[in-house]
């Protein structure tokens, strides 16, 4: 008898907080942190109604990816936002040790815990774009980013995209658009660390003007992503 799959929910981008002790480094600064650079709209309401429906842990962060971003490796030049990189030293280590370690951590820990009781552990972060960027209106309203040489991701978000498409035929769903499932991120680096038979590593983006709609629209969104996502699963019988 195959053992089931547990879920994990997770959304790094969910606010735009800045905590008090940190809030000079933005001088200048106050106005992007509205904006998609500040976080992820839509992505908090998105993971709550997903891990609600999956009645699965979740862990979200609403600390703005501007202080440090949870989705970046040690390293990366974009880790640290234009107001954090300039700070001293000690000032970044600070950062890193009291908000990106623990998240990082903890979502590694819950993992770990979860295979150590048998099965695989499919987990969903939930993350939005900007409808444009740099010029480029982006073709897509919702994307499923994964590692193709994984074969897990892979079938998983294949079923994804097909039931998505008869849930929601008016919308257009790509698969690693508008970023590559490979590219460095939180679900890249747990691919390291725990191998595909037992974790499966989705990234899923939406469309920013959805979120922006709001009302029933983004509600009725909502739902049509979490149904497809649980009949994707394997969770009801399709239908």
């Amino acid at each position: 008898m195959a053992k089931k799959d547990h879920f994990l929910i997770t959304c790094e981008h969910g606010g735009n907080r800045i905590p008090p002790r940190y809030r000079h480094l933005f001088s200048g600064f106050e106005d992007m942190l509205q904006t998609h650079r500040g976080f992820d709209a839509g992505a908090l309401a998105l993971a709550r109604e997903l891990a609600g429906s999956l009645d699965s842990p979740l862990s979200v962060s609403t600390t703005s990816r501007l202080l440090i971003d949870l989705n970046r490796s040690i390293g990366h030049p974009r880790l640290y936002s234009d107001a954090t990189r300039g700070a001293p030293a000690a000032v970044r280590r600070e950062i890193l040790e009291n908000y990106y370690l623990p998240y990082r951590n903890k979502v590694e820990a819950e993992i770990a815990a979860m295979i150590a009781r048998g099965g695989r552990v499919i987990h969903v972060a939930s993350h939005s774009f900007t409808p444009e960027l740099d010029g480029e209106v982006r073709n897509a309203d919702i994307g499923l980013l994964y590692d193709p040489a994984r074969q897990g991701e892979l079938e998983l978000c294949g079923r994804w995209q097909a039931q998505l498409n008869t849930l929601a035929p008016g919308l257009k769903v790509r698969r690693n658009y508008p970023y590559a499932g490979r590219s460095d991120g939180l679900t890249a680096y747990l691919r390291r660390r725990f191998p595909a038979g037992v974790y499966a590593g989705i990234e899923l983006e939406i469309n920013q003007k959805h979120v922006l709609k709001g009302g029933r629209h983004w509600r009725a969104l909502r739902g049509r992503v979490t149904e497809s996502f649980i009949r994707a699963a394997g969770l009801v019988p399709e239908g």
